[in-house]
């Protein structure tokens, strides 16, 4: 089984709600949930957007303290899942975390290409409740920009990128298998945005979480075999050049009649909108 384990350290967030509600030229933890099932390896520069988090305090040097991922969605900002940034997580409140990056640029967490940038500022959704997973955002600021060409644009509600049947593709370095075989190059998985109905089925409510249409997304195949698993929370989900998702949750991992949960975007944006 897998789901997420929230300690909020509040930053600023004008400049990001003004900066997302612009729309952008178009261009998925070892100790937290979500590696990519039934993926295959990726190049960061072709989807600099997936970057990693990392602590090598907390999670040590074997995999450049790798533990969740992010999505780059300004030049100073990256979304991951609320559940990230939890003591759970981290083993100690966010604030206590000293070695806090942003791995971007970086297909194979043993080189040394791309950059390490250090999180300035950690933001955790107040409405995050880990009882439901609903709500499961946050908003690091990172010390340093990125370029321009590292971000990608967040849709809308009513965009047809959420429209069941489409074909997304989800990014991390989590476990590749659901046995504890964590990737140490990028993977990417292509699966479908699936009807809500589907995931509403699935997850009406339990230890795991309760679906929850209006704050997620349900994705992943019919028969199971592709999908996000431990390790890949927070990274992103693409569909038509645009963010739709965040890893969130599920049980299990690439199992039939369990498809991933994601954060829906269109929510992160309305979150941004009324804390920003």
């Amino acid at each position: 089984m897998r789901r997420p384990f929230a300690s909020a350290l509040t930053a600023p967030l004008t400049a990001l709600a003004a900066a997302v509600v612009v729309p952008l030229a178009s261009p998925s933890p070892a100790a937290a949930d979500g590696v990519v099932i039934g993926g295959r390896q990726v190049q960061a520069s072709q989807s600099p957007w997936a970057v990693a988090l990392s602590s090598r305090d907390r999670f040590g040097g074997t995999r450049a303290g790798q533990f969740c991922g992010g999505v780059v969605v300004s030049r100073t900002t990256v979304l991951t899942a609320a559940h990230c940034m939890s003591e759970d997580v981290l083993g100690a409140p966010s604030g206590h975390v000293r070695d806090l990056k942003v791995i971007a640029g970086r297909s194979d967490l043993r080189a040394s290409e791309g950059a390490e940038i250090p999180v300035r500022d950690a933001w955790v959704n107040p409405d995050y409740d880990s009882g439901t997973n609903s709500g499961d955002v946050a908003v690091l600021t990172l010390a340093t920009p990125l370029p321009g060409g590292y971000v990608i644009p967040m849709a809308e509600e009513g965009d047809p990128a959420y429209r069941p049947g489409t074909e997304a593709a989800v990014y991390g370095w989590g476990d590749t298998t659901g046995a504890g075989d964590y990737a140490r190059t990028l993977h990417a998985a292509q699966v479908q945005v699936l009807p809500d109905g589907v995931c509403e089925q699935a997850y009406p409510g339990s230890s795991d979480g309760r679906y929850l249409p209006s704050s997620m997304l349900c994705a992943g195949e019919p028969n199971g075999g592709r999908d996000a698993c431990q390790g890949d929370s927070g990274g992103p989900l693409v569909a038509q050049g645009r963010l739709i998702g965040l890893v969130s949750w599920g049980s299990g991992c690439g199992r039939a009649g369990s498809p991933g949960v994601y954060t829906r975007v269109s929510d992160v944006l309305r979150v941004l909108r009324q804390h920003g």
